[in-house]
């Protein structure tokens, strides 16, 4: 029974032979709580937890999103990688970065989703640079510093103005409005009340932007909530090149466990209790990376070998 197949196709092998009143319930629920079914058969539903927009920040340069941009072909300065660090708020963005003492807020492990800020300007950037490598047949070290002033000075859907017209109150001047500019202007309190107007303004944007993020997202998520002290599995196919759990390659299961949460941390995220085994682990998950444990009388879990790479950290 342990190679069964599903259980509508249960259903439809024994019913050839055997029958009674609520068979096929009683082979749906006998295949939900079947021990080896939970640790090893793919779930064919749409994701857990609704989508948790990113809170809009106050405030320029209050809350930032950064990554690393990687193997990038060496400059002659023996460079190959970039920092890049976004505003959250004004999208405005600087490509090298100094310590200032921020503060960071992680991911959960191994569900690294956040509002795909950063990834999304290293695509931009990575672009730019190919441009720049093609056009003027040089280095990208070598036009870091007008690749960051065309991505600022760049209409951004979200916030619907550019980043340099947020931070600055207007875009900066390009050569094109050379023929435009007279005599120079003092902007003073003027320039600090457009800045706060306009902060305003792609706030609401921003939540307009989040709004309908939230309407896409709902549609393909489901929500579901867990308790402290239940017990849950755990989804091990994002660990695979860093853990072995036993088995190896395509034959290890995509759940172990058991685990029981000990607590809660925000809208979709819980920590567990992991064995002593998978201390070096960040214990805090996404709800996606969970399944609900079904309980039976005849469960016998036995511990499972597992083995981690010395240079994991």
């Amino acid at each position: 029974m342990s190679l069964n197949p599903g259980s509508n196709k249960m259903y439809n092998d024994l019913r050839q032979m055997y029958w009674w009143s609520g068979i096929k319930c009683d082979i749906s629920e006998f295949e939900s709580r079947s021990l080896i079914c939970q640790q090893v058969k793919v779930e064919h539903q749409v994701p857990s937890g609704l989508l948790q927009p990113v809170m809009i920040p106050e405030w320029k340069w209050v809350k930032v999103t950064m990554d690393f941009v990687s193997w990038l072909p060496l400059s002659l300065k023996k460079k190959d990688a970039n920092w890049v660090t976004v505003d959250r708020l004004t999208k405005s963005a600087h490509f090298i970065t100094e310590a200032l003492g921020t503060r960071l807020h992680f991911s959960t492990a191994f569900h690294p989703q956040t509002d795909g800020q950063p990834e999304r300007v290293i695509q931009i950037l990575e672009d730019m640079f190919r441009c720049c490598v093609l056009e003027f047949e040089g280095n990208w070290e070598k036009y870091l510093s007008l690749v960051k002033f065309a991505y600022n000075n760049s209409f951004q859907s979200s916030i619907k103005m550019a980043p340099y017209e947020v931070l600055y109150g207007h875009k900066c001047r390009t050569p094109l409005y050379w023929t435009e500019l007279s005599k120079k202007k003092v902007h003073g309190v003027d320039l600090i009340c457009e800045t706060e107007e306009k902060v305003k303004v792609i706030r609401d944007n921003l939540k307009a932007a989040s709004d309908r993020q939230k309407s896409y997202a709902y549609l393909k998520r489901k929500e579901i909530e867990f308790q402290v002290g239940d017990r849950v599995f755990l989804k091990v196919s994002p660990w695979k090149k860093v853990i072995r759990f036993g088995h190896k390659r395509k034959l290890s299961p995509r759940f172990i466990g058991l685990f029981e949460i000990t607590e809660r941390i925000g809208p979709v995220a819980y920590r567990l209790a992991l064995s002593s085994e998978l201390e070096k682990i960040y214990n805090v998950f996404h709800l996606f990376m969970l399944r609900r444990y079904r309980s039976d009388p005849s469960h016998v879990i036995s511990p499972m070998d597992v083995e981690i790479q010395p240079d994991m950290t």
